[in-house]
């Protein structure tokens, strides 16, 4: 694709790399850092995408402390699941920040979770680097604060349009694009996003439909679509319902160049569709388990410790946003949260993460550590969620990515 890779390096030398970033000499008696970790991992279809994060925070923390910790300490996640429920999320982020005295949070999964707890952290200076949730107003809620404690290294949504409408106006050869969605606001909000981003191609939709996100048959929707000639689809759903959409597709046999949003890595969509159904799908990622040796070596590790993880890519957006972390800790010399936020903005050491080399991430405007340049495109195949190219992909340039 058109996006240029930092050199790669194995795994092993990301760890020295972490050595040389966190070591410290021990203090007697040090205390450990405490770091939060609030995220579903049990409660709905974004689970699985919680429980990835989890391994890659888990790891993360295992090579810093292999490597001496932070300013001579230990670091220590402490662990919560939201069950994807706002309520019992925001009782986490409390307990964490004023029982745990964790010094930061890395979470949650869901953004309607995290737009419910966001002023905990806030009020309480406490940094949150949110390793999967993707809404565009999470990192930016606060941006006209003097301190925006809340960062992000994952998707973002209006970037994922970005990419996909790029990819969907060459894909094109009758220049008709249609949109299907789900009736959330997600969905909607999603529509509102890709219709707003075509227009800046100088497009319209020939065909906008909605389902509902638990509806099992969309044959109606796609015959509509199907009958404006539309050769090109944006779906703008979860995995389980997309995976219907797919089944509905097949019924009316109708196989339009399909795009949808990074949720289509989950697993329901493989597990409804099929494999051979779910390959149809192409969707944005940040990385995948073969974009780069250190994802490949770190997805190898993660399925080593945890065979039955679902998905990849929220393991390797956390394990960055935990090196992140360490690494502003580290340069701030303290763990205080204010002064942490205060480093992140001002820029930590160049950091070598599974998804990049992070040169300066964040800065006082800019909480999101990704943007459509770092994403590409990926598909199911035979089972597992890999990059995916072509000759559109290959003619691709920035000055398609309009947002």
């Amino acid at each position: 694709m058109f996006k240029h890779w930092i050199p790669s390096k194995p795994l092993s030398l990301l760890a020295a790399a972490l050595a040389a970033a966190c070591v410290i000499a021990a203090p007697a008696r040090a205390q450990d850092i405490k770091v939060g970790f609030n995220a579903d991992q049990s409660g709905t279809a974004v689970a699985e995408l919680g429980i990835a994060a989890r391994h890659g925070f888990d790891l993360a923390i295992e090579d810093i402390n292999k490597a001496g910790g932070v300013l001579g300490r230990k670091l220590v996640g402490v662990i919560r699941d939201d069950t994807g429920a706002p309520p019992k999320s925001i009782q986490n982020m409390t307990e964490l920040i004023d029982s745990e005295k964790v010094v930061a949070v890395l979470g949650p999964a869901n953004s309607g979770n995290a737009l419910a707890w966001l002023h905990l952290p806030q009020q309480k200076k406490i940094p949150v680097i949110v390793p999967v949730a993707t809404a565009t107003d999470i990192t930016r809620r606060y941006a006209n604060e003097p301190q925006n404690y809340i960062y992000r290294i994952s998707m973002v949504d209006r970037e994922q349009v970005a990419l996909l409408l790029a990819y969907a106006v060459k894909a094109t050869k009758n220049k008709k694009i249609a949109f299907i969605a789900d009736s959330t606001g997600f969905g909607q909000q999603g529509v509102k996003d890709l219709t707003e981003v075509l227009a800046l191609h100088g497009q319209q939709p020939v065909a906008v439909e909605k389902f509902g996100p638990k509806d099992t048959d969309m044959t109606s929707q796609l015959a509509k679509i199907r009958d404006s000639g539309a050769d090109t689809v944006i779906v703008y759903g979860l995995a389980d319902a997309n995976a219907q959409l797919l089944r509905s597709m097949e019924k009316i046999n109708y196989f339009p160049t399909t795009l949808g949003t990074w949720g289509n890595m989950s697993t329901p969509l493989l597990n409804i569709a099929g494999k051979k159904l779910s390959e149809h799908i192409i969707f944005a990622t940040s990385t995948a388990e073969d974009s780069n040796p250190r994802a490949v070596a770190l997805a190898a590790r993660v399925r080593e410790r945890y065979p039955q993880m679902p998905t990849f890519v929220a393991a390797a957006q956390s394990y960055d946003a935990t090196i992140l972390l360490a690494a502003a800790i580290k340069q701030a010399g303290t763990t205080d949260g204010a002064k942490v936020a205060s480093t992140l903005d001002a820029g930590v050491p160049d950091t070598q993460g599974i998804i990049k080399l992070y040169k300066k991430p964040f800065n006082k405007t800019e909480h999101d550590a990704l943007s459509v340049s770092d994403f590409n495109l990926a598909r199911w195949k035979d089972g597992r969620v890999t990059s995916y190219s072509d000759a559109i992909t290959k003619a691709m340039t920035p000055a398609d990515l309009k947002k």
